[in-house]
């Protein structure tokens, strides 16, 4: 453990924690960084300017990432009649109803996303103690409750990650591994800036994104100039 400690010591010496970089030198600098001996998950967080305690100042959404995220995520999907089928169709991992509600209950979590038709909110509502907590319940807003099962099942195979800011008002969410093309990561960065910016809240007052760091997986963080996040 000292010996990752050491690791981290020396690598945190090579950020400048005065200085805001651009998006590219950030990620960059964020790659070389990383202490861990596996493909560590690059990940982004913003420190937003919004009073999380309104609900007109709720931030909850999704977006494809254009380079995905290198990770694989199982996903179960809840519906009836023909959907059962249009999911499994889609490359669902796990669709059902009753058996897979009662599987969840009995403390199953073998799934990443959950993905639900509208007309089955009413029994996967029950759900919702021990479903809330993991950040698994679905939401429209993420486009998780849909009849389109299709589309979500697709979209979440292709590098679809969900962005919620906390009760400090900070998001974090991936956008890829340090495997990836530095290039691939910042286009991957660019596409969440984007639509985290839209979804500024009408009622927020002054400067909305305060912070904006890229990390590694037990890596130092690298600040970003908000301003030069546009890929080049």
């Amino acid at each position: 453990m000292a010996k990752s400690g050491k690791k981290l010591q020396e690598a945190a010496k090579l950020v400048d924690r005065t200085k805001l970089y651009s998006a590219t030198e950030a990620i960059e600098l964020a790659k070389k960084t990383s202490v861990v001996n596996f493909d560590a998950t690059v990940e982004v967080a913003f420190r937003l300017g919004i009073d999380t305690r309104k609900n007109d100042q709720q931030i909850r959404g999704a977006v494809v990432l254009p380079n995905g995220t290198g990770k694989s995520q199982s996903v179960l999907v809840f519906a009836k009649g023909d959907k059962l089928k249009e999911a499994e169709a889609a490359g669902a991992d796990y669709v059902g109803d009753a058996e897979y509600i009662q599987k969840i209950q009995q403390g199953w979590f073998d799934f990443d996303v959950i993905v639900a038709t509208p007309d089955m909110m009413g029994e996967v509502g029950k759900l919702g103690r021990v479903l809330g907590p993991k950040g698994l319940m679905p939401n429209p807003k993420t486009g998780t409750v849909t009849f389109d099962v299709t589309k979500a099942v697709q979209e979440i195979k292709a590098g679809k990650v969900e962005y919620r800011a906390d009760k400090t008002g900070i998001i974090h969410a991936p956008i890829g591994k340090v495997s990836f093309d530095d290039q691939k990561l910042a286009e991957n960065l660019e596409a969440i800036y984007d639509v985290v910016q839209k979804a500024k809240p009408s009622a927020a007052k002054g400067t909305y994104v305060k912070s904006l760091n890229v990390t590694t997986t037990m890596g130092p963080a690298v600040k970003v100039d908000p301003s030069k996040v546009a890929v080049k």
